[in-house]
């Protein structure tokens, strides 16, 4: 059974898509629409060479965009697809500027395979890694580690993933679920996470999951069970234009596959997210020196210097992964 990858990726800078998104960005306090959901930082052709690079054994990349493309990528590279939001989303959530219903619509990428991961681009592979660390057993390999839900930052993501684990609850009995696969829940290799899942036990609803900011496996049945059980919901959200508080995510349709066992438990050493200007130091420790397989290089703060981090990261990442890869055109000798 082959594996795809599907990847996000928008150009904040295109004039055409600007002049699209200004007709509906709403004023309202509870749209999300800043600066920093949209800007490109010139590295998504590193994300491209990681692919190349650490997972050679990938059968095909989705690349999901609105309809413009980076300049240096080769749209006839036999291993990519480009697809158009309106290629496989419902027409009646077009247009979005939203991440979150992409996300929620993957599963009708067509000829996508049952069994994909799902990346965005901040995203980036830094070890070769084997199909095994995504997928066993046809299951996706995944951490189901409990937390407590916190709120810490107005514009965050908290909200959402309180709306997902409403979905969750409502249609899983969690003692039921923990009792039926106790070996996924308080899996050896989730090292401290068993003891959070004990500790949290008692608790009569899923109260959180550790989440990671980076790539996860998925299977397109998951998707399909989610929307078959809270299409409302999910179609709710996908006819917000912009992030809302109101969303539900594509994390919903991961702890979906937690409560169902239809996943592999793995280790939740899988990789770091940091944020660009605050954590510099620790970028440039984990690019140069491959601390962990994967990285999320998170936007989080409109004021960093853009000119100075987009080539300190390029510098990095020039170092890391030098060659271009297939999916890039290919320079005409002068």
């Amino acid at each position: 059974m082959t594996t795809d990858l599907v990847v996000l990726w928008v150009d904040g800078n295109d004039p055409a898509w600007q002049a699209e998104k200004a007709k509906y960005v709403p004023t309202d306090a509870g749209a999300d629409a800043r600066k920093i959901r949209y800007r490109d930082w010139d590295t998504f052709r590193y994300f491209f060479r990681g692919v190349e690079r650490c997972l050679p054994w990938i059968n095909r990349v989705y690349l999901v965009t609105w309809g413009h493309l980076p300049a240096w990528l080769d749209p006839a590279c036999p291993k990519l697809r480009v697809v158009r939001h309106d290629e496989f989303i419902p027409a009646e959530y077009l247009p979005t500027f939203s991440a979150n219903p992409i996300e929620l619509n993957v599963h009708r990428l067509p000829g996508l395979s049952e069994r994909f991961i799902f990346a965005n681009d901040d995203t980036f592979f830094l070890r070769p890694l084997p199909e095994t660390f995504f997928f066993r057993d046809g299951l996706p390999v995944d951490a189901a580690i409990q937390n407590v839900q916190q709120f810490r930052e107005p514009g965050g993501v908290d909200h959402i993933v309180v709306n997902d684990l409403m979905c969750l609850n409502r249609s899983f009995d969690k003692r039921a679920v923990m009792r039926s696969a106790p070996k996924k829940w308080f899996a050896p290799v989730y090292g401290r996470g068993t003891a959070q899942n004990l500790y949290l036990l008692p608790f009569q609803n899923f109260t959180g999951f550790a989440d990671p900011h980076l790539p996860n496996a998925f299977l397109r049945k998951s998707f399909e069970a989610v929307w078959a059980a809270h299409g409302d919901t999910l179609g709710e959200t996908c006819r917000h234009r912009v992030r809302s508080f109101a969303d539900v995510n594509q994390w919903l349709i991961r702890y979906w596959q937690f409560a169902a066992g239809t996943f592999a438990p793995g280790s939740p050493d899988r990789g770091r997210l940091f944020a660009i200007g605050r954590d510099d130091r620790a970028i440039e420790d984990a690019l140069k020196n491959r601390r962990c397989p994967m990285v999320c290089l998170s936007d989080h703060d409109e004021t960093v210097d853009f000119e100075a981090e987009n080539r300190f990261l390029t510098a990095l990442f020039e170092e890391l992964f030098p060659t271009p890869s297939a999916f890039e055109k290919r320079k005409e000798p002068v």
